[in-house]
């Protein structure tokens, strides 16, 4: 299908890629935000509250999109999941928007969490396969920055409309999101589907439980699972954490107006999206990945340090903000996105992203059940020496086994891997164009 005569094709498709991640950080800011209205609301304890974070976007909801969405992906194209995603993504936001009561607000959090886990993952590898081979950071990078203006706009939103209007600025904040998603799904019903996608399916690759199966059966899998989550599972528990209970952090370390607490995080989200622009975007493609990646994860320990260590004030308030601001826009989520888009086969590097999604977001939801009540009754000191611990762990796996894959294409990183050479990407109408790139969504 396509808009008009043109299609979606160059950056227009791009972005609308790319706003798979918006729309997920997005919604859990959202969700950060209003937690505290809510719990007044319904009247729940914290375990509650866990229990909202633990289901929704941030946590086991988009685990479950992942575990369904990546499979999906591989089997029935790309563009399979651009169709449907956004449309049940804006059913839960819908219900999170008029939630009544505790129940109808967990299932808007558990339905929006799903359509963001099926819809991230896809987002990644479209881009990778389409992106060209000496630019393919700059343009996964697109998602990167997408992902880091939704909580830019989320926490400015919140200053704006939750101190007036408490409770609903929330809901208005829901059915921004709402708006968002109608126009990005209207924009990608001009899609083409991936050209590689397209060619590896037409050679007969196996696809579903088979395509799984090999998946988790073959040494280069195996490795790259393993690596992959040492660098992206890890350093998302924190930032899970982080994006939901941030201004709970913020509020036991001494910062107790919400406004302050929420400019604070826009300030942060700000310094990441210049941070992924200049910093990935720009240089991943030049500069070593490996040594990037290292300053990027050691940035994020100073910023842990400086909150655990060093005695809070509103000058190391922003200096970990800018900190960590730095560290997300060059770190693990930005790589872990590049790498894990080169070291699978076509054939199921959806799933394998589905897969290391789910085990992430698990992660990430199993701490959410505990993390409000460790922070309150244990303070920031507790919970920032697990964080860094698992910052550490993040660091030395990339800082010791970064692939060495910048610059080359997605064929020829997948014959080395594999030993076999995977067929050429299909020429069509609907596939990239070497020079042009008029039908590409990465040129």
């Amino acid at each position: 299908m396509r808009i008009g005569s043109k299609g979606t094709t160059g950056w227009k498709a791009t972005i609308s890629v790319a706003m798979s991640n918006y729309i997920e950080s997005g919604s859990i800011i959202a969700i950060a935000t209003s937690l505290t209205l809510w719990q007044k609301q319904f009247g729940v304890d914290d375990f509650a509250v866990g229990l909202l974070a633990a289901f929704s976007a941030n946590a086991f909801g988009s685990a479950i999109g992942a575990a369904i969405g990546g499979p999906l992906c591989d089997r029935f194209g790309r563009k399979f999941i651009y169709t449907y995603d956004l449309l049940v993504y804006m059913l839960g936001v819908l219900l999170a928007a008029f939630a009544a009561n505790y129940p109808m607000l967990l299932a808007a959090f558990l339905i929006t969490g799903i359509a963001v886990g099926a819809g991230v993952p896809a987002s990644w590898t479209y881009l990778s396969e389409e992106a060209p081979p000496g630019r393919r950071a700059k343009h996964v990078g697109t998602a990167q920055l997408a992902w880091s203006i939704g909580p830019a706009v989320g926490f400015l939103l919140a200053v704006l409309l939750i101190g007036p209007l408490g409770l609903l600025g929330s809901r208005i904040i829901f059915l921004h999101l709402f708006v968002v998603a109608f126009v990005v799904w209207y924009i990608r019903q001009g899609l083409s589907e991936s050209a590689l996608w397209k060619s590896s399916r037409a050679a007969g690759n196996p696809t579903g439980r088979r395509g799984l199966r090999e998946l988790f059966s073959r040494a280069p899998n195996i490795k790259a699972l393993l690596f992959l989550f040492g660098i992206y599972g890890f350093w998302n528990v924190v930032a899970g954490q982080m994006g939901i209970f941030m201004p709970r952090v913020y509020q036991t370390a001494g910062v107790a107006s919400a406004a302050e607490q929420n400019l604070l995080q826009v300030l942060m989200w700000a310094v990441t999206a210049l941070s992924t622009y200049f910093g990935f975007m720009r240089l991943g493609d030049r500069v070593s990945t490996r040594l990037l990646y290292t300053v990027g994860a050691a940035l994020g320990i100073v910023a842990w340090v400086l909150l655990v260590f060093v005695n809070v004030s509103l000058p190391v308030l922003l200096l970990f903000a800018v900190c960590w601001g730095i560290s997300a826009g060059i770190g693990s989520q930005a790589f872990y996105a590049l790498w894990t888009s080169e070291l699978f086969a076509t054939r199921y590097r959806a799933s394998a992203q589905g897969v290391l999604f789910f085990a992430a977001r698990i992660a990430v939801g199993l701490l959410s059940y505990y993390f409000p009540t460790m922070l309150a009754n244990q303070g920031v000191p507790a919970v920032g020496m697990v964080m860094l611990g698992l910052l550490v762990l993040a660091l030395a796996i990339g800082a010791l086994w970064a692939p060495r894959t910048q610059g080359r294409t997605l064929q020829d990183i997948e014959t080395e891997r594999y030993g076999e050479l995977p067929p050429p990407a299909a020429k069509t109408p609907d596939a990239a164009t070497p020079a042009s790139g008029r039908n590409s969504p990465a040129r």
